[in-house]
């Protein structure tokens, strides 16, 4: 009598970390990265740079995006692409259509980003996907204000009625939210599915770059090099692909600049990587152009 009840053993937690990096990366290949950036030059000699269509669920971090592949190269953190400073923002702070070159020193480099209107999950909110579409095809010209009710058309003056190589996107990427891929409302999926399916048709590569890892999983956040051994940005990778349909090898988990004042090598190689792997598959895509 008067024992004491014991106590369950407490399970221990699981572990977070994988034995071994879901994929092979090297820290050490940011300089390598820049440099073969710089050096770039696209496979057609009339077209004077790669246009990369950026588009996104309203405050995944498209513009911060930009502005953080812009730092890299400035070496400071740049905020060139306006962006909203309210977390959780539900209305999309880029609202025209407009493109931004990335410098290195005083050399201009041959891609340019195009920053669009944040996809909503209703009909009427957000970019519509025709206007997306027509932007990847060079149909919409800069300074387009997107109208979340009816979608550009053929007589409005900011339409391109016969859009150049130049005027072309050749690879589209997706901003996706690390903490929400889980919860991403199915009519928006849908709305990328219908880009997805169209865009493809003509041969246009996706690419997916997950922002806010660090806010996604803990062990990212004490520690950046751990983005490759997280089982929870892998689960997160893996649910990502399934979702939008785009394959593991052109998912790419990023951390944006955000609160830094800064910049750290760590967060460089990973946009750099990025960078390279979008850059030389619309590359890719303006050589098919050329062979037809």
């Amino acid at each position: 009598m008067g024992g004491s009840e014991s106590q369950p053993e407490q399970q221990p937690k699981p572990n977070p970390e994988l034995d071994e990096p879901w994929r092979k990366f090297d820290w050490g290949q940011k300089e390598a990265l820049k440099e073969k950036l710089e050096n770039f030059s696209p496979s057609d000699p009339n077209v004077k740079d790669i246009k990369i269509l950026v588009a996104g669920q309203v405050g995944a971090g498209k513009s911060s995006f930009i502005n953080s592949i812009d730092s890299v190269f400035k070496g400071r953190i740049s905020s060139r692409a306006l962006v909203s400073s309210s977390a959780g923002d539900s209305v999309s702070f880029t609202q025209k259509l407009k493109g931004f070159t990335i410098r290195s020193g005083r050399k201009i480099l041959p891609f340019v980003f195009k920053d669009i209107m944040g996809l909503e999950a209703a009909a009427l909110a957000g970019s519509q996907t025709d206007d997306i579409i027509n932007a990847v095809f060079g149909h919409v010209k800069d300074g387009y204000k997107f109208n979340q009710e009816q979608a550009l058309t053929h007589k409005d003056q900011h339409y391109n009625c016969d859009p150049t190589l130049s005027d072309q996107a050749f690879c589209l990427v997706y901003i996706i939210d690390a903490n929400t891929v889980d919860f991403t409302d199915d009519k928006l999926v849908d709305k990328l599915k219908i880009i997805r399916q169209r865009i493809s048709d003509r041969g246009i590569p996706q690419v997916v770059c997950m922002t806010k890892v660090d806010t996604a999983c803990p062990l990212v956040k004490n520690d950046l090099r751990k983005i490759y051994t997280s089982k929870k940005i892998k689960e997160k990778v893996e649910l990502c692909s399934t979702k939008i349909g785009v394959p593991l090898t052109n998912i790419f988990p990023v951390k944006n600049y955000h609160y830094e004042t800064d910049t750290d090598d760590d967060i460089d190689v990973l946009l750099l990587k990025a960078l390279e792997q979008i850059v030389q598959i619309a590359d890719d895509r303006l050589l098919d152009c050329e062979s037809y």
